[in-house]
């Protein structure tokens, strides 16, 4: 029972640490995109080439896509202060290493903003009234100029050394020609939330210093292959049975187009042995793109088939479609063998999707529309206190990231607020890390509800079980009329 205990909590602890690798990559994804279409259009084997465009390449991929990472590492800590220190200190492990320098800037971002935060609470109550600004000023510099010293002398040169060695690692087995096995334990993390700790933390770093060698990287392929999540939920739909074959078209939709990939989990969690299709899935697919020597400019988000042919290079469309088909056409064979010779039950869609939250350690926006229908809105969740909406003038959908179930929630009600033709109320979505001191509504799950009012207490906070299926909608766009 212990060594179960242990395990979870290990598990989580790898969760965590994925989550805060992503919540410095994910917002800065933008840029990543903008830089790798520079890159497909405009290097000597680009689609146009042009020497002057192709210029902006290495600046960005050296300078500008390291210090937003900073920026954003040392904002999550501390705010914007914690942002600048951290850009400030990454600029040091930049001119300190020869190639981009993405996981540099993921230890010295939180880092700086870490030590500002200290060093804050250290000088609080300190200062003497009229001296606020120059001593606020000042720690920050010395601050931020004695981190990026120490970080162009020492944390550089260690980061670059084990840069190469995680590179010549990977180069090893792509040589031996065993990098398809690598989907052995990259498709069973994905079902175990782990993919962001090996995506953000491994592949896709290895994956932009390739790129900006050889203008693509197969890493990049790696775990965003929606071809072998494809084949599962088609196999769902040919051979399922009871909620799970209704639901798998929808789901079909959003994996595929949508590049959600969390859609799929809770079917494999029905059966475990699918786990099996998708690994297969995942190794042919992997095999197929390095017999066409395929892969991708830059990092495709969400990992769907339009952001991965949108980040494809000239050449290289071929190789990638085959190896999404491939990996979805293996995936199909094995998964329809499992289910066509398995115990004829009805696949209760509702318990698997409560244990990939189990595993996820939260509500899935996305996954929860599989259940939509049975899983209504808690008893003490149905109504919204009272609160003064008359002079409510923004809105804010927030989750860990700020992108995924956040963005979905805040649409719908944008959607319901447009509908109502309400004037003046602006709907967004945010991380809970950088909900605006001006917000006036603050949307969460419950799970995420206390972290929200932490930030910003003085805020009317709604919690709700479903971002897609609330009831909490309708009645905030009454209030709001």
């Amino acid at each position: 029972m212990e060594e179960t205990q242990n395990k979870s909590d290990f598990r989580v602890k790898i969760q965590r640490f994925g989550s805060y690798l992503s919540g410095m990559i994910m917002p800065n994804i933008g840029a990543f995109i903008a830089w790798g279409i520079i890159t497909a259009l405009f290097i000597p084997t680009g689609w146009t080439p042009n020497e002057q465009l192709a210029s902006l390449v290495d600046p960005m991929i050296k300078y500008l896509l390291p210090l937003l990472i900073g920026y954003t590492g040392g904002k999550m800590i501390y705010d914007v202060r914690g942002g600048v220190v951290g850009a400030t200190a990454t600029m040091g492990v930049i001119v300190g290493a020869e190639i981009p320098m993405f996981l540099g800037a993921m230890i010295m971002g939180p880092l700086g903003g870490y030590l500002i935060k200290k060093l804050d609470g250290l000088l609080k109550d300190k200062v003497r009234s009229g001296f606020e600004m120059l001593v606020n000023n000042f720690s920050a510099g010395i601050l931020g100029a004695l981190l990026t010293i120490a970080a162009l002398l020492g944390i550089g040169p260690v980061v670059e050394g084990l840069n190469k060695i995680l590179a010549g690692a990977v180069q090893a087995i792509f040589n031996a020609g065993l990098l398809p096995l690598a989907s052995i334990f990259i498709e069973p993390a994905k079902v175990l939330f782990l993919n962001n700790a090996i995506n953000h933390g491994i592949l896709s770093p290895i994956g932009i210093e390739q790129a900006s060698n050889a203008g693509k990287s197969v890493l990049f392929l790696l775990e965003s292959n929606p071809g072998p999540g494809l084949g599962i939920l088609l196999a769902y739909m040919f051979f399922g049975r009871g909620t799970a074959k209704q639901t798998a078209p929808g789901a079909v939709i959003i994996h595929f187009l949508g590049g959600i990939h969390e859609i799929y989990f809770p079917y494999i969690l029905m059966k475990p042995m699918l786990i099996l299709a998708a690994i297969a899935g995942g190794i042919s697919g992997v095999f197929t793109f390095t017999v066409f020597n395929t892969g991708l400019v830059a990092s495709p988000s969400p990992g769907s088939i339009i952001a991965l042919l949108a980040m494809t290079p000239k050449g290289n469309y071929t190789g990638v479609i085959l190896g999404v088909l491939v990996a979805a056409a293996v995936s199909f064979a094995v998964a329809s063998l499992i289910l066509k010779t398995s115990k004829q039950k009805e696949e209760d869609i509702t318990a698997a999707t409560e244990k990939m939250e189990s595993l996820k350690g939260k509500k899935s926006a996305v996954s929860s529309t599989l259940t939509a229908e049975v899983a209504p809105e808690t008893a003490e969740a149905k109504t919204v206190e009272e609160f003064d909406f008359k002079n409510v003038k923004k809105v804010i959908f927030s989750c860990d990231a700020g992108m995924g179930s956040s963005a979905m929630g805040a649409s719908i009600l944008r959607n319901k607020v447009q509908k109502a033709d309400i004037k003046d109320v602006e709907v967004t979505n945010t991380s809970i890390n950088n909900i605006p001191n001006d917000a006036d509504i603050v949307i969460t799950h419950k799970d995420l509800t206390d972290r929200a009012k932490a930030k910003l207490p003085n805020a009317h906070h709604v919690s709700v079980d479903n971002f897609l299926n609330s009831p909490k909608y309708d009645e905030i766009v009454n209030k709001l009329k």
